[in-house]
């Protein structure tokens, strides 16, 4: 296909847009490729959607390759499917609920297990017709409350979403492996840097999660890996549990006066200087921080929780909404304490907390607080801490919870070395649903025997703009966008540089023969200078530049390296074969 930018619909933007925030979604803005609509919401232009197609067709390829069907849904869903799941309250604020003129209640759809589950349903009802996998490539919809970096974090965004439908836990395991062996063939197709790692399941529900991330600096996900193969999200790292300690030689608690001391680092400067212990200095490790915070379910119901940490980390947010999920978790606030008055706000220690106190707050702590830890912590009398307080001794949380930040070097849970911390952009998720969906709706089939047992599903889902915004944060550089050719617009970007009716000529019939042997094409035969030409197609970023212009007098033409820089001049008579044998190889 051959596309001309003097009639493309098409405005690259010299100015970055107030609204873009990382480098690859300010280049797709500048280049052309998307606009913004609203607040989380983008148009596609033409070359934008070009990518956006070749994207979902490598997704949708490698989905058939393994044997999966495709079939589509309606974005527009009722209600009773998904409070049948329980997730019409579930998920809460992100849901897009309206009604139509009967009144009846309908949501946007932002993910479709229910209408999966009872397709299969309706269709089948024999262990003989499984297994099954069936996916569509479908537009979502949830209500995100600060849409932010363009593509990766939208109100509306295209997602393809496959269920797999077994009669018992060996096909469920069967079909997981198939699906995520066809996940890593699209990622490497596409070009992408990858990383799977072990993941929580979230709203979702199911056993084995994982998820491939993107690795980048500007990534919205925080995921560990250890030298030793182990990676994960953070919010599912588990937490290696220490050997409990003697306590037998700790002297009893005891309560002190401990003025002036707001922070962490005030009370271990108290500590060291007014009751040194016998053995080494206090540090922040040695405080017990305790951590108010209000669940708020779906339901409305609002829930206390306090969560013990080490002193010396903080409770990540993250992590802590990953294991209280469908609840939110929302700041305690000042009406919190009036309504808690066994609370003392800055001095809170266990003694206050756990289900059999006067306060009644669920008390969880981090999993290194165990039996034999020794503890400073609060006294729950304004100005005053309790000094060796004794985990198991002298207070028993309600259980654990996994809510303090990991660290870089903080040991692997499988013992494979320190773990290092990065970032990445979540390209695809996979889950073993298991029986959730399958037990909510009655979906059931006779096996071999006769006797009616429950589908156990597996869920998978590839973000399709996602990985179009994946790419191009991962490829952008100081001039521009750098695609992929299996994914790129075009595989030529020619550009006529000069205004002599030779060099026109030339470049229009070099073009009209790439386009006879089947390369797609963007010609640059705008009345512009060469400078804003040159920019434009580094900016735009098709992985091969073609300069027709001054050296055509001497028989030759420039061919560029989008991606390396380099430049060749090559004769015009072998053009059409050298870049033949560029663009296919």
């Amino acid at each position: 296909m051959l596309r001309r930018l003097s009639s493309l619909f098409l405005r690259t933007l010299r100015d970055d847009p107030a609204d873009a925030e990382l480098p690859g979604h300010t280049a797709l803005v500048r280049a052309g490729y998307i606009r913004r609509a609203g607040s989380g919401l983008h148009s596609w232009l033409p070359l934008g959607y070009v990518v956006y197609r070749k994207v979902e067709q490598i997704i949708r390829e490698e989905m058939d390759r393994m044997g999966a069907q495709e079939v589509h849904f309606p974005a527009l869903l009722p209600r009773e499917p998904y409070e049948a799941t329980g997730r019409w309250e579930e998920y809460g604020d992100t849901l897009f609920r309206l009604q139509d003129r009967r009144g009846n209640d309908h949501l946007l759809g932002p993910t479709h297990e229910e209408l999966f589950t009872l397709l299969v349903k309706d269709l089948y009802s024999s262990y003989k017709d499984l297994p099954l996998s069936i996916y569509q490539i479908q537009t979502k919809y949830r209500d995100e409350a600060r849409p932010r970096a363009g593509l990766l974090r939208a109100r509306e965004f295209v997602m393809k979403d496959s269920y797999s439908f077994d009669v018992d836990d060996a096909g469920l395991g069967a079909s997981y492996e198939q699906l995520r062996a066809a996940y890593i063939a699209t990622f490497d197709r596409l070009g992408l840097d990858y990383v799977i790692v072990d993941a929580m399941s979230g709203a979702m529900g199911g056993s084995r999660s994982e998820e491939f991330l993107c690795p980048t600096p500007v990534g919205e996900d925080t995921f560990v890996r250890s030298p030793g193969g182990y990676a994960a999200n953070a919010e599912a790292v588990a937490t290696p549990v220490p050997d409990p300690l003697p306590y037998d030689d700790v002297p009893t608690a005891h309560v002190e006066d401990t003025p002036d001391t707001p922070t962490i680092a005030t009370l271990v400067d108290h500590a060291n200087a007014h009751l040194p212990r016998e053995d080494r200095p206090w540090t922040a490790a040695d405080m017990l921080k305790n951590v108010l915070v209000m669940l708020t379910y779906p339901d409305g119901t609002r829930t206390p929780l306090a969560v013990a940490v080490p002193g010396d980390r903080d409770v990540d947010d993250k992590r802590l909404a990953a294991q209280v999920e469908p609840a939110r978790v929302e700041p305690f606030t000042d009406a919190d304490f009036d309504a808690n008055p066994a609370l003392v706000k800055g001095y809170i220690g266990p003694a206050a907390l756990g289900e059999d106190s006067a306060s009644g707050v669920r008390y969880l702590a981090d999993p290194r607080i165990v039996e034999g830890t020794r503890w400073v912590t609060g006294a729950n009398e304004p100005g005053r801490h309790v000094f060796d307080l004794v985990c198991g001794r002298d207070f028993t949380p309600d259980g654990t919870i996994e809510a303090a930040e990991v660290r870089d070097g903080d040991p692997a849970p499988d013992g494979s070395g320190p773990l290092e911390i990065a970032r990445g952009i979540e390209i695809g998720h996979i889950f073993q649903l298991g029986r959730k969906y399958a037990e909510a709706l009655d979906l059931k089939v006779l096996d071999e025997n006769g006797k009616l047992v429950t589908v156990t599903m597996g869920s998978y889902g590839i973000g399709v703009s996602r990985a179009v915004a994946a790419i191009a944060e991962t490829t952008v550089d100081e001039l521009g966008l750098c695609w992929p050719r299996i994914v790129a617009p075009a595989d030529v970007h020619l550009v006529i540089a000069g205004k002599d009716e030779q060099v026109v000529a030339a470049a229009e019939q070099l073009a009209a023969d790439l386009d006879a042997v089947g390369l797609d094409v963007l010609l640059d035969d705008r009345k512009a200078s060469p400078g804003v030409k040159f920019k434009d197609a580094e900016l735009i970023g098709i992985p091969t530049i073609v300069v027709v212009g001054k050296r055509l007098a001497d028989g030759m033409i420039e061919v560029r390296d989008r991606a390396s820089g380099d430049r060749d001049e090559v004769a015009v008579d072998s053009a059409v074969d050298h870049l033949v044998e560029i663009c296919r190889s």
